[in-house]
């Protein structure tokens, strides 16, 4: 049976090829309101894009326990081999906007939302273990070196390194984006990390740091300079469009989910700063532990729905999962649901995508969409039967000391960055410093240039040395 057309009313609407018009030749009648509510909602179609992370692909899959880890977490998702949460992902990159080709060099946005019987779970991260600073101070000025030139209006190599040189905690992320894995071959063949440290607690009030780490299963692939510039000019969506075709196909992803778990006090008496997301936890000292595999199978059935209108927010956390000290995470905690709120409006969580798979009942009430509100009482404390607080979700608190202020982080800045370098192969070094030619040498203020050099030395100096002669910089004034 044909489905018949109609307004968003449910009218039936006659006539969607000729608008009403005063004789054959018109003019137009303004009393066609369903042309005037056809223009009007074509004018609204859409919506704000990301600040960042705006271009980017989703699908749906699930979530399987491979490792019961009930004695770490009492959080559900995680309890019990075999069980299946239901989740949606979405890959993306950090600085271009929603038209740019998705094969030039960025970080990848790598987000998951599990639909727990708990309520929603997300994992926010990237295809990168770390990122570019500890601060979320200065979030929002890397960001704007990473957009384009207020005046010029085009991506500058100078806005970016410039900020980066001046920015030292920097270079270990700088070294990961221009080495092979800064062009990934596919969504589907490259990790995933929840990059910050977490908490975990299980149902006895045990407390553990947790690092999320997702490897894909796929194998890594990266691409060059040369086939990312080919691909850029004939198909901007290629990674979108390689993740929905290897599903439509049935050729379904899969990522073996394993995390790094820390003693509580061992976290905190670490050698380095467990919450500097600017650093990694050695897997000398916390070898990966399998607890999963996720596996994607099936594409968005509406794009806008599915992932324009997706939500993510490393706040939305499950009894059992609880937010570390780390600084960037804790700004990110109140940035995501405040950029949502902006995004797509207050009652964002309510749109389907975004609503959780259990029922939801709190005080919170009207703003524009409202939908599926409770008829009940709109206070608290009441004495009509609304909803009562769960004290068992109530979250572990960490012991404080110290005075307030203003601190710097941990200055070691650069001995990951080295340690990085010196473990990549001779090939993969070789093509890193290509990499860093390519983009640093088109900056046009050597200041800038000698300023991040001197810390690429810093990390190693066989690859501060290896950069500054690439670069036909005169080495002797770095060592």
């Amino acid at each position: 049976m044909t489905n018949k057309l109609t307004t968003n009313e449910g009218q039936p609407w006659a006539d969607n090829q000729h608008s009403q018009t005063a004789g054959q030749r018109g003019p137009v009648l303004i009393q066609d309101y369903q042309l005037l509510e056809k223009l009007a909602h074509f004018n609204r179609e859409r919506i704000p894009e990301r600040v960042v992370h705006a271009k980017g692909a989703g699908a749906k899959g699930y979530f399987k326990v491979t490792k019961d880890m009930r004695a770490y977490t009492k959080a559900a998702v995680f309890s019990g081999v075999g069980k299946k949460t239901p989740l949606i992902t979405r890959f993306s990159q950090v600085a271009g906007e929603a038209g740019y080709p998705d094969t030039y060099r960025d970080v990848r946005g790598f987000a998951v939302k599990f639909y727990t019987e708990e309520g929603n779970y997300d994992i926010v991260g990237n295809n990168t273990p770390v990122f570019f600073v500890n601060d979320p101070l200065k979030f929002p000025d890397f960001i704007h070196s990473q957009k384009r030139d207020p005046r010029t209006h085009a991506r500058s190599q100078d806005m970016q390194w410039d900020f980066w040189s001046l920015s030292p905690e920097s270079v270990h992320q700088v070294t990961i984006l221009m080495s092979d894995r800064g062009i990934p071959a596919s969504y589907r063949m490259m990790h995933g990390y929840g990059s910050h440290t977490f908490k975990w607690v299980n149902a006895t009030g045990e407390q553990f740091w947790v690092k999320y780490h997702f490897k894909t299963n796929q194998g890594v692939h990266n691409l060059s300079n040369e086939l990312a510039n080919e691909l850029a000019g004939k198909d901007t969506d290629y990674l979108q469009n390689d993740l929905f075709n290897a599903i439509e196909t049935g050729d379904y992803p899969s990522w073996t989910v394993a995390v790094q778990l820390v003693p509580y006090e061992d976290g905190l008496n670490y050698p380095q700063d467990i919450f500097d997301v600017t650093k990694v936890i050695s897997q000398k000292d916390y070898p990966l532990i399998e607890i999963g595999q996720m596996v994607l199978d099936e594409n968005p059935t509406n794009n806008f729905e599915d992932i324009e209108e997706l939500a993510f927010s490393p706040a939305n956390l499950v009894p059992g999962i609880e937010a570390s000290p780390d600084k960037l995470l804790q700004g990110r905690l109140f940035g995501y649901k405040d950029a949502e709120r902006y995004r797509l409006g207050a009652n964002y969580e309510q749109l389907p995508v975004n609503r959780p798979k259990v029922p939801v009942h709190n005080y919170e009430r009207d703003g524009r969409m409202a939908q599926n509100q409770a008829t009940g009482v709109n206070y608290e404390p009441n004495s009509d039967g609304g909803p009562i607080e769960v004290p068992a979700a109530k979250m572990h608190g960490d012991q404080l000391s110290g005075q307030t202020g203003n601190y710097p982080t941990d200055p070691d800045y650069y001995s990951a960055a080295g340690k990085l370098y010196n473990l990549l192969t001779d090939q993969e070094q070789a093509r890193l410093i290509e990499n860093i030619r390519l983009n640093l040498g088109q900056v046009t203020k050597p200041a800038i240039q000698i300023r991040e050099v001197q810390q690429f030395y810093q990390a190693d100096p066989e690859y501060g040395r290896r950069v500054a002669a690439a670069l036909h910089l005169d080495t002797a004034q770095f060592e």
